[in-house]
């Protein structure tokens, strides 16, 4: 029934191929005016699992709590100090510069030169709290007895190491970011950067002066210009597998077509995202050029079989129509499990994560038009003459020497050895790879090079200040009115007590801290009263005062915040401190008051590791129970569930291992790339195991259809994993961190699984026909011919 199908869907293709091909070429036109418009498309709100507990309380008290998309400017004298009139006078410009960026939220703005700043005096009268610098001060005032008097309220109001760096050389410039603009329009991040960098730091940096920016927006604005080096290493990659295929097939026809094939599929796919109104996010940029390499796995495994076909003396239309429906089962299988791989993304409630799935689907599934159907329909238009048949078979003679060496695996005594070994190896990966991190393994952006601008800026930063760059957020909730309720303060305060002396916390900032400096300034600056008050009207009273500065606690105090400030947000610090705070809840239960974790840019690094953590295992559940599935609808066999399955399942563990040694942590960008190397490693096995039920079906024993199977496709196999891992390696060099650590992760894999594919399959379908022989012949899976 099934042949009868094909048969039917070949006929109808081969007779209307001019037809077909027309529309492919008009559809390409069409998505290529839409794929030119297709635009670098980054967004902090994208990042943000959605539904997650810490995000929950991230929105509920957003208004209240600091912004976790900030921008933090710092102006360094490389000379001196920042207490010169020179350089104060260039911090309140820059500080001007940066209130009046565009998506700045104005009045979140601080420095030395903002009113809120202010420093809490205690005099005569009782407390007292004045700006850091008075309204009346302007630049062309400043004097060095003002000055002065500027950098003693600064020490004073403990602003050193926060707003003024410790050795006193820098100044910091705070501002919050909204994504949506006063007009309603989103914040394009990329040209923020650029802005950034033209109106912020060429504009006050010069020999005497360094402008240090980091944040979000700096942060994914240097990545999506580190990306554009993305498409040189991909034409690098493209231009060694061109050179490669015309290797392997000595035809410039058959070099460009599979190529072309691929950037068919790119074309249609770029459209389709522009027509869903989706851009590129930058730190997604690599998966269409990894979709790009499946395509021409597919590619040249239709080119193998063409000209295995040509060998044999068929002509190109014979050839293309075996080569068709000879692949168009194992083909379509490893499509089709690519793209349920790809869809299965879509369980991680992240909006990134859930654009690159639906980017990678688009992709894949386009290949089984692109790869399967127009590449023979086109090869069937080209004309080989006899000579180039016979060098062709000359060469596959030559290829079949060793391979018969390789293709000795199949044998029993041979196979029984290799699954010993597979075992081993196994069980090592297995063990190494138990405590793999899931999040970022190193400080600072780590998908930068430690030697570009913003981690070099950021180290600086981190070195000089007291304040975290990462902070965490954890709010304790009340019940309403709560203003005088002492308990809750205390509670707070019991908290910080427990937190201070976690490894990764720099620093604190809290409600009760403040009411603790509050109560000491309100009594004379006495050590004594350096508390959380007890009495209910002064803790309201206090509570009042401390409610005029943003991020500390609500209207009626029903909210109150403690922000840890973090060494880094590598994913052990986060966990580390996360682990601390729920510990902290689970012993301290006390009635109307709960811990809600978390807010801060490190809560949201949080929300995402846990939301990556907790769809990690049922995503692969559910790759690993689409693949089971349509191998057994297509072979009606376990022993096939178990060869294809086994030998990938074995792969993935050894990539995650890999990861461990590396560094390379499991982050919304390497989840996507580990996805893909399942992909990769599963048409390896297809095209191998349909092969070798083809030969089953003819009698023939287990041993020789192995032989056969490999002497078959393990050529085209071996060269088309070693192309795209030479392709991808080259990207070791490129100026993105990720993108160099991705293609080490990549050709790796795509190694690790050549060699599943060609020693554990084998291995395995051996022993399973031993230990289970087959009691029905083996029907074949397609109609191809020989």
């Amino acid at each position: 029934m099934l042949n009868r199908r094909i048969k039917r869907i070949e006929d109808w293709l081969f007779r209307s191929r001019g037809p077909v091909l027309l529309v492919f070429l008009l559809f390409t036109a069409f998505m290529a005016f839409f794929a030119a418009q297709l635009r670098m498309d980054a967004g902090f709100e994208k990042q943000i699992p959605v539904g997650h507990e810490y995000v929950e309380t991230l929105n509920k008290y957003r208004a209240n709590l600091f912004s976790a998309n900030r921008l933090t400017v710092v102006l360094r004298a490389r000379h001196g100090t920042i207490w010169t009139k020179d350089a104060l006078s260039r911090l309140a410009a820059l500080t001007q510069a940066v209130v009046y960026l565009p998506n700045v939220d104005r009045l979140g703005v601080q420095s030395l030169w903002t009113p809120n700043s202010f420093v809490n005096e205690i005099t005569e009268e009782g407390f007292r709290s004045q700006p850091l610098i008075p309204g009346t001060i302007v630049p062309e005032s400043l004097t060095e007895q003002t000055i002065s008097k500027i950098q003693q309220s600064t020490v004073e109001g403990g602003f050193v190491g926060s707003l003024v760096s410790r050795d006193g050389q820098a100044a910091m410039i705070t501002a919050e970011l909204s994504e949506l603009g006063a007009d309603g329009k989103k914040l394009d991040y990329i040209a923020f950067n650029h802005l950034l960098d033209t109106s912020i730091r060429k504009a006050f940096e010069n020999d005497d002066y360094e402008v240090q920016i980091i944040g979000f927006a700096k942060q994914i604005g240097d990545i999506a210009d580190g990306a554009k080096s993305v498409l040189v290493f991909c034409a690098i990659a493209l231009l060694l597998t061109a050179f490669a295929v015309y290797w392997y097939c000595h035809s410039i026809r058959f070099t460009i077509l599979p190529i072309v094939c691929s950037l068919t599929s790119l074309v249609w796919q770029f459209g389709s995202l522009r027509l869903l109104g989706f851009g590129l996010d930058p730190l997604g940029v690599l998966v269409p050029f990894l979709v790009f390499a499946i395509g021409v796995s597919h590619g040249v495994q239709q080119i193998n079989y063409i000209t295995r076909e040509l060998a044999h003396g068929k002509t190109s239309m014979q050839a293309a129509r075996i080569s068709f429906t000879g692949l168009l089962i194992p083909g379509t299988l490893a499509l089709v499990t690519a793209f349920v791989s790809f869809v299965t993304l879509l369980l991680i409630p992240i909006p990134m994560i859930r654009e690159l799935a639906i980017t990678a689907s688009l992709g894949v599934g386009y290949k089984i038009l692109t790869n399967l159907v127009m590449l023979p329909l086109a090869a069937s238009y080209f004309h080989f003459d006899q000579k180039y048949a016979d060098s062709m078979m000359k060469k596959r003679e030559q290829r079949s020497n060793w391979l018969r060496v390789l293709s000795r695996v199949a044998e029993p005594r041979n196979a029984v050895f290799v699954l010993l070994i597979l075992v081993t190896v196994f069980s090592a990966a297995v063990w190494e790879s138990r405590d793999r991190v899931i999040g970022t393994l190193q400080p600072g952006a780590p998908e930068l090079r430690s030697e570009s601008r913003f981690n070099r800026d950021a180290v600086s930063i981190a070195s000089n200040f007291d304040m975290g760059l990462d902070w965490l957020s954890v709010v304790v909730e009340a019940p309403p009115n709560s203003c005088e309720t002492p308990g809750v303060g205390q509670f707070d305060d019991k908290l910080i007590y427990a937190l201070q002396s976690v490894p990764g916390v720099v620093s604190i900032a809290s409600y009760p801290g403040m009411l603790r400096s509050y109560s000491q300034g309100y009594n004379e600056g006495n050590p004594k009263m350096n508390v959380v008050p007890i009495d209910s009207g002064n803790y309201a009273g206090l509570s009042v005062e401390i409610g005029r500065v943003r991020g500390y606690v609500n209207q009626d105090c029903s909210m109150t915040a403690v922000h840890l400030y973090l060494s880094d947000h590598k994913a052990t610090t986060i966990s580390r401190v996360i682990d601390a705070v729920k510990q902290f809840r689970d012993g301290h239960p006390t009635p109307g008051v709960r811990v809600r974790l978390a807010a801060g840019n490190a809560g949201v690094l949080a929300a995402i590791d846990d939301e990556v953590a907790k769809s990690e295992f049922p995503m692969m559940l559910y790759v690993y129970a689409a693949i089971i599935f349509l191998v057994f609808v297509v072979y009606r066999d376990l022993r096939a569930v178990v060869a294809c399955c086994l030998p990938l399942t074995v792969g993935t563990f050894i990539g995650y291992w890999f990861m461990k040694e590396f560094e390379i942590g499991l982050t919304v960008a390497t989840l996507p790339v580990m996805v893909l190397a399942v992909g990769i490693g599963v048409d390896y096995a297809f095209y191998i195991y349909n092969r070798l039920q083809s030969h089953l079906s003819e009698g023939e024993n287990i041993v020789d259809a192995l032989e056969h199977s490999i002497l078959e496709v393990g050529m085209a196999t071996i060269f088309t994993a070693i192309t795209l891992a030479i392709g991808v390696a080259t990207w070791s060099f490129s100026s993105l961190k990720f993108q160099a650590d991705m293609g080490k992760l990549l050709a790796f894999m795509f190694i690790v699984n050549l060699v599943m594919a060609m020693t554990a399959l084998p291995a395995l379908a051996v022993v399973l026909e031993k230990v289970f022989p087959r009691r029905k012949p083996v029907r074949a899976p397609s109609i191809a011919g020989h």
